[in-house]
């Protein structure tokens, strides 16, 4: 099929943004929204819009019937219209090189107009001058905010994306498998969303975090390669950056190494950068292990665009006269700093506000000095003499920030005070596109009450060789497990599977678990995995994150068609909403406090019942 048949419809001939001056003479059946009208009393210009673009359609009375005329000087703001004309190319003087059908023009001999909307609640068309509304009312009336150029485009790259990623999978011999939406309460690192079983009452399933068990259960049935673009749910609390519901792209394989995943999803990124112009990814990629990607930015998902990097300085200060490097040394901590090249220009102002950024973390916070051709200056140069500039490699013009203290706090306070730095010196990126896989991640982290957890999740494979120290000094195991980062955002997580089910349990054990907790939470994978499992890993990327990156977004919200906002609401349908008594007790349930008003008082929402709305506990 060309591309004309393809586009053809009972009301149309083609869409819109593919009319060219090489279409001139031709007729044409458009149909589309009204984005703007311009009256000129004999004349009418409309623009005209679908998803594909806009064109300019011309109504007057040589070429026009007097009926369509007189509708057009009736329309208003996102009718919905289709017309009949001709392509003409318009007069130089009068095209408009702003956008791709700029050269021509539809003369339309006949309009019809096929519906006759209201007043739009919000606006469509902004002119350069115009503000967006604000992101609450866009969201009431996403419908309209959904027909913006800009948010049609970033859907519809995430379409591209999606599809280029299926078919780069496919062609690698992987094949999509679904895996179920109602499953049972995992314990991860945020809440499950639990739905309560009308048919079982006093059970509940829980919507997945992640397809983690199922697609290794699918390496154990002999499936070899999966994939999934999968919807995935998490109980966080009100982050800015997350949603409650997302998508990702998920992956597992048989008979793998990390070798072998990093590599086939290096290809993927390839793949996806074809698709976005801003983007660029060539493999292979840079690799640096987490204890590395720690000392030298003090983070697991480093933006490695710029070059400052954490210095060690405990040798070259520690010997000087200051308490504070005295105590952190003595309780084992370390002297650790930013050297930043010109980075005397910045005010005192400017370096207190990187200094705040450090506080934010927890630390108690940075101490500096700047050094001149006469001295120095600042917190840090009181104790400073001019072998100890030396040793720090400072040079007149630089600033220096130090932190002291355990690598837990310092590692923070100085990643947080490098990107605070980096942005207030305005330091040119040393490239544009910084790809790095992060790893040899810790299997376990210590928790707020000192108990062990895990760092990605319990079923990743120790490094073979530290698995002798499980018991023994469990934090300093290493696990086969990774991060994709994309200029300091993470992307994506993954690991090589746990497949040995002693060794498996042996991990769940030091997570806390007792065997009948184990049984009971994870009987049916070990059972799995002890009839036979080959030794399997996978990745998963965050799909909305990855978008909004690919088309620099400020926000998920910019790339998901129906978003929810940061107190995990639905403004346009009015979810989550109040159920009545007779719903509740369908499932077995009643609410143990009143339902606040705006809980249960939602645009199109359903209102509860007094009786639903002040009913005590029972199951």
């Amino acid at each position: 099929m060309n591309q004309i048949d393809i586009e053809r419809t009972a009301f149309r001939s083609r869409m819109l943004g593919g009319i060219r001056s090489a279409d001139e003479g031709a007729e044409v059946e458009l149909a589309g929204w009204v984005h703007r009208r311009r009256d000129l009393g004999g004349l009418v210009f409309l623009d005209l819009r679908d998803r594909s673009g806009l064109v300019q359609v011309s109504l007057g009375p040589d070429w026009t019937d007097a009926a369509s005329l007189a509708l057009a000087h009736q329309l208003g703001a996102e009718d919905v219209v289709a017309v009949v004309g001709s392509v003409v190319v318009r007069p130089s003087e009068n095209q408009n090189p702003d956008i791709p059908t700029g050269e021509i023009e539809v003369r339309a001999s006949v309009l019809r107009r096929l519906t006759d909307v209201d007043t739009p609640a919000i606006p469509v068309y902004r002119g350069p001058e115009d503000e967006l509304p604000s992101e609450e009312l866009r969201l009431k009336h996403r419908v309209l905010d959904l027909r913006r150029t800009e948010l049609q485009e970033n859907l519809q790259l995430r379409h591209r994306l999606i599809l280029a990623c299926r078919n780069y999978l496919d062609r690698l011999g992987f094949i999509e498998v679904e895996t179920p939406i109602l499953t049972k309460p995992t314990p991860e690192g945020a809440r499950d969303y639990l739905v309560p079983s009308r048919v079982h009452h006093g059970e509940f399933y829980a919507l997945p975090q992640s397809p983690q068990i199922y697609k290794q259960l699918c390496m154990v049935a002999g499936f070899d390669r999966y994939f999934q673009i999968a919807r995935c749910f998490r109980d966080e609390d009100l982050r800015a950056d997350r949603q409650p519901e997302f998508t990702q792209i998920d992956v597992e394989a048989s008979f793998v190494d990390p070798d072998d995943i990093l590599g086939w999803m290096e290809g993927l990124m390839v793949a996806l950068a074809v698709e976005a112009p801003r983007i660029e990814a060539h493999a292979p990629f840079t690799r640096m292990t987490h204890a590395e990607a720690l000392e030298r930015y003090g983070t697991d998902r480093p933006d490695l665009r710029y070059g400052v990097e954490i210095q060690d300085w405990t040798k070259a200060l520690a010997r000087l006269d200051a308490p504070v490097f005295e105590a952190a040394v003595a309780e084992g901590g370390r002297v650790r700093g930013l050297l930043l090249e010109g980075g005397a220009a910045l005010s005192r102002k400017q370096i207190e506000a990187i200094e705040g950024q450090a506080k934010a973390t927890g630390a108690p916070g940075l101490l500096w000095a700047k050094r001149t051709d006469d001295g120095g200056s600042g917190s840090l140069a009181r104790f400073m003499d001019e072998e100890a500039y030396d040793e720090v490699g400072m040079k007149p013009g630089d600033l220096a920030l130090a932190a002291a203290g355990s690598d837990s706090m310092t590692s923070p306070a100085l990643d947080a005070a490098r990107l605070a730095a980096i942005e207030a010196l305005e330091l040119s990126p040393d490239r544009e596109h910084a790809w790095l896989w992060v790893v040899d991640f810790p299997v376990f982290e210590e928790g707020p009450d000192g108990a062990l957890t895990a760092n990605h999740h319990p079923f990743v494979m120790p490094h073979p060789e530290d698995e002798d120290r499980l018991e023994q000094e469990p934090l300093g195991v290493r696990g086969l497990a990774y991060d994709l980062v994309f200029n300091g955002v993470e992307l994506g997580s993954g690991s090589i599977r746990n497949h040995d089910t002693v060794l498996q349990r042996r991990i769940l054990r030091l997570l806390g678990l007792d065997d009948a907790e184990i049984d009971m939470k994870f009987g049916f994978l070990l059972n799995a995995l002890s009839s036979g499992a080959p030794p399997h890993g996978g990745v998963a990327f965050g799909v909305d994150r990855l978008v909004a990156l690919f088309v620099g977004a400020a926000s998920l919200r910019e790339v998901i068609a129906f978003p929810k906002t940061t107190a995990a609401r639905a403004l346009y349908e009015g979810a989550p909403t109040v159920l009545g008594a007779h719903d509740l007790a369908e499932l077995g349930l009643s609410l143990t406090s009143p339902v606040s008003e705006a809980g249960f008082v939602e645009e199109g929402g359903s209102q509860a019942s007094e009786a639903a709305r002040t009913s005590e506990a029972e199951t």
